[in-house]
């Protein structure tokens, strides 16, 4: 079974099947045939870590990426990465576009990528470069024979950098655009949207072309597609903040014979694709695995495979130290520094943090523990861990976390995390981050 893995920059689920005004009609027509995980979630809201996390089925903390490969962080061993896993296991690897596990010359080889597809795309430029991945993915399909073939299908679109320079051809009116529900809505918020709404066209026009491609090469049937992002949109309470907007992600996976327009509401992880896709392919899992399989939620045998789930953010631009622990009703964030700031940093710059610096941001504080009941609040805005009547509640998250982080060694537990030598880290109150991934 061959398996393509189509992911974006700072995607969240604002796109089309999850309900979103934002048009992705690829991406509708594909949910109509794949199962959508309407409750998905990232191990950790920044790029790396969410992405490590993915790719190896372990927490962030425990594969050691605990920041931004550029920055200087690493994982512990490549040759845990789904695509070096693989690789030994007969299959055919090849990357087009982003990866962002590992930094530096040398780096694609390492993860176990046999092919590396962006050096076909330095050398044509050109036309736009996620267009351009897209097409150099569409061509290694067509070429593929009987080996199976695991094929990493990576965009920078929806990341900030690209919204200045929409390469599409839908354009999109800012008059009317909503801001995402943590922003006011003002016509700065509006224009940022719909720089958002824009890039997101572009993401749709790849996916329908790397899609189209498996169907044309007579490789539909015995494919597996996967479509998600590492973490939320790049917005103030999303990307690298542990609230649903920021951890919360698109996922979206049609396993030929398995899966046709299934809308599936169990909470689920992105480490547990890993083992997902072991089970499919019949390889057998790897030791270090943390996720469980979502094959029985595919099959329809049970409607829950996990209880709760867990996400972090460690450093980002700057070091921020948080864990949360999420099950289906509630949400325990808890930090672990003692300065009580919102770190300006690691929000990204753009018209949408420019409003809330000029009204007062970096003036609020934030607590150290957080408790949401996402029934009754799903904008996580009422913080009850002072209230009495979730006292058990509180006790029962906390004890999970810690059990959580004991297992699976959380270096937080012994203090302070340090960042490798030679990393580049934010001091905490910078307020422009210049941390594009």
């Amino acid at each position: 079974m061959n398996i393509v893995y189509f992911h974006t920059h700072d995607t969240g689920r604002y796109i089309q099947p999850y309900g979103y005004a934002v048009p992705t009609p690829h991406l509708q027509s594909f949910a109509e045939e794949a199962a959508l995980f309407r409750q998905a979630f990232c191990a950790g809201p920044t790029c790396s870590p969410s992405r490590s996390g993915l790719l190896t089925g372990m927490a962030p903390h425990s594969n050691g990426m605990i920041g931004l490969a550029h920055r200087g962080f690493r994982l512990n061993d490549c040759s845990q990465h789904l695509a070096s896993f693989l690789a030994r296991n007969g299959y055919e690897t090849a990357l087009s576009g982003v990866q962002h596990e590992n930094h530096g010359a040398g780096a694609v080889n390492e993860l176990g990528y046999k092919e590396n597809l962006n050096l076909l795309n330095e050398a044509r430029g050109g036309e736009a470069r996620d267009l351009q991945t897209a097409r150099l993915a569409a061509e290694f399909i067509g070429k593929q024979g009987d080996a199976p073939f695991f094929l990493t299908v990576g965009l920078h679109n929806t990341h900030r950098a690209e919204f200045d320079f929409p390469q599409t051809s839908r354009p999109v009116d800012s008059r009317y655009v909503m801001p995402p529900h943590p922003m006011y809505d003002t016509a700065a918020n509006r224009k940022d949207m719909a720089g958002f709404i824009a890039s997101a066209a572009v993401v749709d026009e790849c996916f329908g072309i790397v899609r189209q491609a498996i169907k044309d090469a007579g490789k539909w049937d015995d494919t597996i597609l996967i479509f998600t992002t590492d973490h939320g949109i790049p917005f103030p309470r999303m990307k690298c903040y542990l609230y649903d907007t920021g951890i919360g992600v698109s996922l979206m996976m049609r396993v030929p014979g398995r899966t046709e327009g299934q809308a599936i509401d169990a909470i689920v992880s992105q480490i547990d694709l890993f083992p997902t896709l072991c089970e499919i392919t019949g390889i057998a899992k790897p030791n270090w695995l943390q996720g469980c399989s979502l094959v029985p939620l595919l099959d329809g045998s049970v409607s829950e495979v996990r209880t709760e789930l867990f996400s972090e953010v460690t450093y980002h631009a700057a070091y921020e130290p948080m864990r949360c622990v999420r099950t289906e009703r509630y949400k325990l964030i808890r930090f672990y520094d003692d300065h009580g700031q919102v770190v300006m940093s690691n929000m990204d710059n753009g018209m949408s943090k420019q409003f809330l610096m000029q009204h007062g941001i970096r003036e609020r504080s934030r607590s150290k523990d957080m408790l949401f009941d996402l029934y009754l609040d799903p904008v996580e805005r009422e913080n009850m861990i002072d209230d009495s009547a979730y006292v058990g509640i509180a006790s029962d998250l906390t004890e999970r976390l810690e059990s959580w982080m004991r297992r699976t060694d959380d270096p937080l537990l012994a203090g302070p995390v340090p960042a490798p030598e030679g990393a580049r880290v934010n001091p905490l109150g910078s307020l422009h981050p210049n941390n594009f991934e």
